[in-house]
């Protein structure tokens, strides 16, 4: 979780963030830290994070 946020900002500093979706999950997160860190989706478990993924493509 302590990078999770780092990424982000690295590939908005390298321009690519556009260009890419960031998707976080799993137990120790939740969607409210999703949304603080500016990742584009939240799922609570993997089943879950495919049917997010699909859905945005």
């Amino acid at each position: 979780m302590k990078n999770m946020e780092s990424v982000i900002e690295a590939l908005e500093d390298v321009g690519v963030r556009k260009q890419v979706k960031v998707l976080i999950g799993g137990a120790p997160v939740t969607e409210a830290f999703a949304k603080e860190i500016g990742a584009d989706g939240y799922a609570p478990d993997a089943s879950r994070a495919v049917a997010l993924a699909k859905s945005m493509v």
